[in-house]
């Protein structure tokens, strides 16, 4: 007889980590962001499936339509018409009932860092002068940075704040609409698509392989980290972590050597010329056209704002 304590299931997540004992080392860290980034990759990858707006367009369309309008976007200077713009963008984010909070955070968890790098030193008067808003530092005369030479004050300006503004706005923008065309595509589909604009097959292949295969390289170092973790009695030092992860780092490059290889063979084998195939096939509808004629109108009303053409 089997006792009732081995028949209860537990159905509830799995709380690997959520009790934690102390502190966590780097290399805990890095494997709790790969589990993150796997979790959120699958995320992503279940919401190309739902029933929504962009989710039932042709994905060749849906990608002429949103690469147009990226060209488009890349061209505004006004900051209404990328607010505008990036609104859309959330619009229809919603339509194709991906989580709106969802779908900030993983635009704008990247841009403030990256983008705001660079924008950062377009506020100050050395790099665009203007009207001061706000003084920052007093320099004095002949002040100078090898043989660059500095204004007397250094202070925020109104025209440099505006443009360092319009610039995160737009690598926002421009991001959204990339990462709305992930998370209504699956990614197989996606790559036929790009073939199907006639990207040579080499990239296309290049970014199938480097998709595919970053999944499993991340599970092998989420193995890797158990299996230490098992045999671990007691923590070591930071110098004992570096050399375990230094030693790691070479078994997966031998192991992904091998490994390529393998997968290489296996694919010629198997008859592979460097075409992607898929079972899915495309099929251009009514709603195709639409979509594809109001994105490229409205890339084409972008490009004349940009160059003043039409004026907001």
């Amino acid at each position: 007889m089997i006792p009732d304590w081995m028949k209860e299931v537990d159905s509830s997540p799995c709380r690997c980590f959520a009790a934690k004992q102390g502190k966590i080392g780097f290399v805990g860290k890095t494997v709790e962001g790969i589990i993150a980034f796997l979790q959120e990759a699958f995320i992503a990858e279940s919401s190309s499936h739902r029933d929504g707006l962009l989710q039932s367009l042709d994905p060749r369309a849906k990608l002429v339509s949103i690469l147009a309008v990226i060209f488009a976007t890349s061209l505004i200077g006004d900051l209404r018409v990328l607010i505008f713009v990036y609104a859309l963008t959330l619009l229809f984010s919603y339509l194709s009932k991906i989580n709106i909070a969802f779908f900030i955070k993983r635009v704008w968890l990247f841009i403030p860092i990256f983008a705001g790098i660079i924008a950062l030193p377009m506020i100050f008067n050395i790099f665009i002068p203007g009207d001061p808003l706000f003084q920052a530092a007093i320099l004095g005369q002949g002040a100078h940075i090898g043989p660059i030479q500095l204004p007397e004050s250094i202070y925020i300006t109104r025209q440099g704040t505006n443009a360092a503004v319009i610039f995160t706005m737009r690598v926002a923008t421009c991001v959204s609409l990339v990462v709305l065309l992930f998370l209504t595509t699956p990614q197989q589909v996606l790559f036929k698509s790009l073939r199907a604009i006639k990207v040579p097959k080499l990239y296309v292949l290049t970014l199938e392989m480097a998709y595919r295969y970053i999944f499993l390289l991340m599970d092998l170092v989420r193995e890797m980290y158990i299996a230490k973790k098992a045999r671990t009695i007691r923590s070591r030092g930071m110098r004992d972590e570096q050399k375990w992860v230094g030693g790691r780092i070479g078994y997966t490059l031998i192991r992904s050597l091998d490994m390529s290889e393998k997968v290489h063979m296996a694919m010629m084998s198997r008859g592979f010329d460097g075409e992607v195939r898929i079972m899915q096939g495309f099929e251009m509808h009514t709603r195709d056209y639409i979509a594809g004629t109001a994105a490229i109108s409205l890339s084409l009303v972008l490009v004349l704002i940009s160059q003043n053409i039409i004026r907001v």
